[in-house]
């Protein structure tokens, strides 16, 4: 993150890369997601590059603000549309809760599903 909270301690900087894996946890806890796209899923993304994640989840930041967009392998037994709803609430409040800052969008795309 290029911008930095500042307080009365001094000043905090938080890397895309933390955003990223924090984003990427999230969406894994979500009940019928697989998957991040290149089968990153909750016990690899801690482990990941930032290379390997950047592939999985943009992050965008305009005066504070936190743009996401994350691509998703789901399970093929649940609807799309809930569980893109699902995972968008709970990335947002996750990086919004553990960074402090406000997330504008949380936008998915579906890159396959698997049975």
């Amino acid at each position: 993150m290029k911008e930095a909270i500042q307080n009365k301690f001094g000043r905090v900087q938080i890397a895309e890369s933390v955003i990223q894996s924090i984003a990427g946890l999230a969406a894994t806890e979500v009940k019928g997601v697989k998957s991040l796209a290149g089968g990153l899923n909750h016990g690899s993304i801690t482990h990941a590059d930032s290379r390997t994640l950047s592939r999985c989840v943009r992050v965008t930041i305009q005066e504070g603000k936190i743009g996401l967009k994350l691509a998703v392998i789901l399970d093929g037994t649940v609807g799309v549309p809930e569980v893109a709803r699902a995972l968008q609430e709970k990335v947002k409040s996750s990086v919004e809760v553990m960074t402090g800052n406000e997330v504008t969008g949380v936008d998915v795309v579906v890159t396959g599903v698997n049975a």
